[in-house]
This record gives C-alpha cells, structure tokens and sequence, in this order.
C-alpha cells in the first residue's frame, strides 16, 4: 500500500505559528548533542564501520516497527530518488566517515570542519532547491560558525590530530549537507516518518559489508559500549532524524542547517554534567556564540515598505508559507 500524507499540514496555534516544528528541531538538536557523549562509550569497543551498522540496525528496526504500527506503508514513487540519496551519503558514508575521522583528529579540528556542512546545506539548498539565502540566515551562520571555530580551539590539544581526519571530517561534512539537500523534496511526497524509515534501510543496507567486524566485536563488547550503541540507533538516529525531516518539511533546508550549530554548545554543556569535564570558558563563550547565532537565523526577519507600511515576511519565509498554502488547497 502506498500513501502518501500530506507535507506540513499541521494546523498552527492560536497565535498563527505553528510551535511542533521548532519543537521537533530542537528535540533533534539536544539528541544529536547526547550522540557525542554516547560515541565515547561505544567508539572504545566498537570499529567506525561497525558502530555505523550497529546503529542502524537498532534505528532500522525501531522505525520499522513505528511505521508498521502506524500502517503508513510505502510513500510515493517520486521520493524514491531523495531517500536512497539521502539514506547513502548521510545514514550511510557520513556515519562511517565520522566515526573513522574522530579517531583520527582531535575533537577541536572536526567539531570546525564538520561545521563547514551548515553552510554547504544553505549554499546548496540556494543552488538546487531555489530557497534564497536571507540576510538574516546568513549573519546567523557567520555568528554560529565563528562559535563552532572559538569551541573547537577551546578543545584543540586534546588529541592528535591528521591530513587523513581532516580529509574525512570534510568528508562528513559534505555528505550531511548532500543528504539534507537530497531529502528535502522526498519530504514532499511522503511523511518524516516514512522518508527517515527507508532511508535508515538504505543506509543499513550501504553497511552490511561491516556485518563481519560488527559480530566479532560484539562478542567482545562490555555491555555499556553495546548499550550505547543501541542508544545511538533508537534516539539519536531513529528519533532524532523523524523529528528533523518533520521540522525540515516545513521549513528551509538552510534554516534547519544553521540550526545544527547549537549542536557544539550543548555537547559541552553534556560533557560538564555526564562526563565531569569542566569547560574551559572559551568553549563557553563559544557555545554562546553558536545559541546566538541560531537565535538570528532561526528568527522571523521582517521588512517594511516605504518605511511605514504593513510588516511583511521575508522572502525565504514567504516561500515556506506560499509552498504550504498551495498543499493545503490541494
């Protein structure tokens, strides 16, 4: 069966703004932070490739049982292309490129250049997707990036670092951003909940050449590392990426990129309370900069004509709420 629900239908509250979407990214946002504490653990016990296969498997098998639960079935043909584009380079190559270039640089080079893929999502989403770079989106990005830049120098020294990390982090970087690009028209022709489900299956898929070294390290494995792993699969993964293509669906791929630049700040704050690891307070300052610099993007920029007129929205906001109507007609 196939169905096909219909893209940002949600009906906004009283005030005329729809609060699930903000909601749900920063649901995805305070997930994906969790992530880097939880990589800790089971990055001790568990290879780049393994760990990604594991947690996909986890992540497949909750959404799976979510969607058959649900009964939405399979979504439309037209979304076939964004999933397995998305499910390859961001569910599959970017975990595993992660997980190998963190082993290899310290946390202060990939937290930069990770942080390049924001930027690649908004240039890309401008290029293919016709979505417009706001002033305010691009003054947000510049303050969150310096941020990410402050707390990656804050952390730099705490590992060794490598041409090969560097390299591999760049490649994370754009694979996030083609996979965000990628989804982003899936979303309009299927549920978060369908376009996140088989793209985890696609990406698991990708890994199954790692199902070997995923066995014979989960022999060895101390039950937290294992746990953790796990974790990575059903909340940061299967969760985590359901509530970020929701909040995608309804708003730019740009604006849901800058938003993963308070990421930096909150993992900080996380390795404080879990990990007994006091901030320095340049990282501090950092993770300020990166919630600044979220706050702008993410705002509601607004512009006057003549300079007395009624407040309009700006273009990109304009675009989002122009697209909606024309669903909600249909």
């Amino acid at each position: 069966m196939t169905t096909t629900p219909r893209p940002g239908s949600g009906a906004p509250g009283a005030s005329g703004h729809d609060w699930r979407a903000p909601a749900a990214a920063c649901t995805t946002v305070i997930l994906w932070a969790s992530a880097f504490v939880s990589i800790r653990t089971a990055g001790e016990a568990y290879s780049p490739g393994a760990l990604a296969l594991g947690r996909l498997l986890a992540g497949s098998l909750a959404l799976g049982t979510i969607l058959l639960v649900r009964r939405e079935g399979l979504p439309a043909r037209a979304a076939w292309p964004g999933i397995a584009a998305s499910g390859l380079l961001w569910f599959g190559l970017y975990m595993v490129v992660l997980n190998w270039g963190e082993q290899q640089v310290d946390a202060g080079t990939a937290a930069m250049v990770v942080n390049i893929g924001p930027i690649l999502i908004a240039l890309l989403g401008a290029g293919l997707l016709g979505e417009g770079l706001p002033r305010r989106l691009l003054i947000g990005m510049g303050v969150s990036f310096a941020g990410a830049a402050v707390v990656g120098l804050s952390m730099s020294g705490h590992g060794g670092s490598s041409v090969l990390g560097v390299v591999l982090c760049l490649v994370a970087a754009v694979a996030y951003a083609g996979g965000v690009v990628s989804q982003k028209p899936a979303l309009r022709h299927g549920s978060a909940l369908q376009i996140t489900t088989f793209g985890c299956l696609t990406g698991t898929v990708a890994c199954l050449p790692f199902t070997g070294a995923l066995l014979s390290e989960a022999a060895a494995a101390p039950v937290s590392a294992t746990l953790n792993m796990v974790y990575l699969g059903v909340f940061p993964t299967a969760l985590a990426f359901t509530t970020w293509a929701y909040a995608l669906s309804r708003t730019t791929a740009g604006r849901m990129g800058a938003t993963t630049y308070a990421v930096p700040a909150l993992v900080v704050l996380m390795s404080w309370l879990l990990l007994d690891e006091v901030p320095a307070p340049l990282a501090v300052a950092g993770g300020l900069l990166c919630l600044a610099g979220v706050a702008v993007s993410r705002g509601r920029g607004t512009a006057r004509r003549g300079g007395t007129g009624p407040v309009v929205p700006e273009p990109e906001q304009a675009t989002v709420e122009a697209g909606q109507a024309r669903v909600e007609r249909r």
